[in-house]
């Protein structure tokens, strides 16, 4: 579904992926950990097209990134991608209903599963609400619902449970898993937390020399 061929990518000379290569199948819930600065973050910006390699090639469902021009890229990342990160993104000035299902408006579907997205993730009533009503618990579980609301075929996820509280996180490590499974989608989760990588199919370490399976 995704593969990676010898990416490299280097910051002010300071060498982050140095000609990394890893194939993610399709149905495959994978944890990335790794220290801090390694280049996880900077792995999944890449994926998603809002970084570009130095060099390498990212390939998705066949298609070459670096072949696609912008506007190709940007219908692939709408209608192929679901994005969790760190800082949200939670649009202020809409309510959580119309965050949840901008991508199924924006993919031309119907609105109906942003409720009940809403719902799996523990926001169930609160679809007319806000961001700024929000605890940032509460816009993290927003936009996890956001992220798989179109059944997305990858799903890319920058610590998804950051802000959350355990019980929390259990409920929407379990949901994530669900939809990955469900969908057939592949799904790469960036994590410091090794109760949230547990629940991952493998866990991946990623250091300068590449990604390597973390076996117990």
């Amino acid at each position: 579904m995704l593969e990676l061929r010898d990416l490299k990518k280097t910051y002010g000379g300071r060498t982050v992926l140095g000609g990394l290569s890893h194939h993610f199948k399709a149905g495959e819930f994978v944890a990335i950990m790794g220290e801090s600065g390694v280049g996880k973050s900077t792995l999944l910006n890449l994926i998603a097209g809002l970084d570009a390699p130095d060099s390498g090639a990212i390939i998705i469902d066949g298609a070459l990134m670096a072949a696609q021009g912008d506007d190709a890229a940007t219908r692939l990342r709408r209608t192929r991608m679901g994005f969790i990160f760190q800082a949200f993104h939670v649009l202020p000035h809409l309510t959580l209903a119309q965050n949840v299902a901008l991508p199924l408006l924006l993919n031309g579907q119907g609105r109906a599963r942003a409720t009940e997205m809403l719902a799996a993730v523990g926001l169930a009533g609160r679809g007319d609400d806000f961001p700024r009503q929000l605890s940032g618990g509460e816009m993290q579980r927003v936009a996890i619902a956001r992220a798989l609301v179109h059944r997305p075929a990858l799903v890319l996820a920058d610590e998804p449970t950051g802000n959350l509280d355990p019980e929390t996180a259990a409920l929407i490590l379990a949901l994530l898993r669900a939809e990955i499974k469900a969908s057939g989608a592949a799904a790469i989760m960036v994590t410091h937390s090794h109760a949230a990588a547990a629940k991952a199919d493998k866990t991946l370490l990623l250091t300068r020399s590449g990604l390597n399976l973390v076996t117990d």
